[in-house]
């Protein structure tokens, strides 16, 4: 059975009444961006110490126009400088503006919703609404509250140690863009003052974002019924999301990192870096890097994704995790593990309800995909580097897996219609004594024959001779590629494989960070442990 490594995320849905978060704000769903206020005069107490050569902590922190304002939590200091650190309230209730300031950290001291739900099917409203010490509506609400959450290029947003995270609930949007040379960065405290090692995961939550769009493993309603929800995992007052909207917008994120997530809630609750749940295809996501998340770098919950320059480094559980009937398009798409941790670089399935519709449907294009294992196969619960299994769908196009201590491909077969596989232009080079696994209703040969190695421009005794270990080099380059737009309209055409055709494709530099696992190059954001001084 698949270890499902969850969620939670309390959302204020009207299906969820009793909770949004600790400290709430009374007023309209629209308007309201936030103003810097000229700074005080310091007091003594309040000038920090920089580090020498170090951001200055900002003397105040900005006041948004709504009736709660951010709290000033003092200042925190690390090897990079001092920082104003400003907490946010636990439910923000109208449209606001985070500005990057100088020394300054935005803090979601426990979970922060954007905005309320007004369940399945609500229409959207800037009416204000009633709100109880818990900050949810006292009764449900008729509508959305429309809040949308815009955060600046550059912004940092810190989650306090633990249970701390961003819900985005259905009916209201998130707005981070930031840019090629001033990422938003979503981190832990423990980023902030210098308490972060290469292995370091798990100190915060994550991100997550609800929607409309369709589901399946139904927790509330049925898919024939088309009134299938599901609640998010993990949560003593859940957030629902689903419906049939499977344009949904949810907002878009550019040019983002989420560093150290996958805070442990209870068992094998827990969050992702990004954990999208039932978005639709109104949502943009592209350039998004999850690096050392404790659970998976990403997992797709339903609902239609589509996805550009995704990097998952450092993953404890899968770099890509698709289920319950979600259909997801990913193209140019970096996976790269640690030694010998993590799981599998995907796990693709809807597996417990295989009769439920839509099947989960995946399409990668020019993805790399590489398990490094010196001293571990990386075996854990998937048991090799991609898991298809359940109610699912997968097709690959233009890709390059590097597993040597491991195998590639594990199918599952179960139900009366098992996973597919159908793979253009990909090349394996994986265990030299087993490449593929088959269980349930599979064997082994038969996950052989759906690779068709020697076909459709398949090679499963491909050699790398990738550089910086992402990039393509002679053998690469020699691989013949498919035009993905034949599998997906949302796809670039591409003459290559891989995700990085050769060194003068750098889409993945200047808003990244490097580590021991992935080196990006100079002019990013630095590394990983560090952050920014700009």
């Amino acid at each position: 059975m698949k270890n499902i490594h969850g969620l939670l995320l309390v959302g204020c849905s009207a299906l969820a009444l009793a909770g949004c978060g600790p400290s709430d704000i009374a007023g309209p769903g629209t308007g309201g961006n936030i103003i810097v206020n000229p700074p005080p005069t310091p007091t003594p107490t309040e000038t920090p110490t920089p580090t020498p050569g170090g951001v200055v902590a900002a003397s105040a922190c900005p006041s948004i126009a709504t009736a709660t304002q951010l709290v000033d939590a003092g200042v925190i200091s690390g090897p990079t400088g001092s920082y104003r650190v400003c907490n946010l309230p636990g439910v923000i209730d109208r449209s606001v503006t985070l500005p990057k300031v100088s020394g300054l950290v935005y803090q979601m001291n426990g979970r922060v919703d954007v905005g309320c739900d007004g369940g399945f099917s609500a229409p959207t409203s800037a009416a204000p609404f009633a709100t109880s010490t818990i900050g949810c509506p006292t009764a449900n609400l008729t509508s959305d509250t429309n809040v949308t959450l815009t955060i600046e290029p550059g912004v940092i947003m810190v989650g306090a140690p633990g249970a701390s995270w961003l819900a985005v609930n259905r009916g209201n949007r998130i707005s981070a863009v930031g840019t090629a040379t001033q990422p938003i960065i979503f981190t832990s405290r423990d980023n902030v003052v210098g308490q972060v090692s290469e292995t370091s995961q798990g100190q915060w939550g994550g991100v997550v974002l609800m929607g409309r769009a369709p589901v399946t493993d139904c927790a509330t309603g049925s898919t024939t019924a088309g009134t299938c929800e599901r609640q998010t995992e993990g949560a003593q007052n859940p957030a629902r999301f689903g419906g049939n909207d499977s344009a949904y917008n949810a907002g878009r994120m550019s040019y983002v990192q989420i560093r150290y997530s996958g805070f442990i809630l209870s068992g094998n609750s827990e969050l992702q870096a990004l954990t999208t749940e039932g978005i639709g295809t109104g949502t943009v996501l592209d350039h998004i890097m999850a690096y050392n998340s404790s659970d998976d770098g990403m997992e797709a919950f339903g609902g239609s994704v589509n996805m550009k320059h995704y990097i998952a480094v450092g993953a404890d559980d899968d770099s890509l995790d698709v289920d319950v009937g979600a259909q997801m398009n990913v193209q140019y798409a970096l996976l790269l593990q640690r030694d010998g941790l993590g799981d599998a670089l995907f796990e693709i399935d809807s597996n417990g309800n295989e009769s439920d519709m839509p099947r989960t449907k995946l399409a990668v294009a020019n993805f790399t995909a590489i398990q490094r294992q010196t001293s571990s196969n990386n075996e854990s619960n998937d048991q090799a580097s991609a898991l298809f299994r359940g109610n699912s769908d997968v097709t690959l196009v233009n890709g390059i897996m590097v597993s040597p201590n491991n195998e590639c491909i594990r199918m599952h077969g179960s139900g009366s219609t098992p996973a597919t596989l159908n793979a253009l232009s990909v090349v394996l080079s994986c265990s030299p004594t087993a490449k593929y696994i088959g269980t349930g209703s599979y064997t082994a040969a038969q996950v052989s024959s759906f690779f068709a190695s020697g076909t459709k421009n398949n090679n499963d005794g491909y050699t790398s001779t990738l550089t910086n270990g992402f990039v393509n080099g002679a053998n690469e380059t020699a691989v013949t590629a498919t035009d993905p737009k034949t599998v997906s309209a949302f796809f670039d055409t591409t003459n290559y494989v891989g995700a990085v055709r050769n060194s003068g494709d750098t889409w993945y530099a200047g808003w990244t960070c490097n580590s021991a696992a992935a080196n990006f190059g100079t002019g990013n954001s630095g590394a990983c442990t560090s952050l920014p001084t700009t």
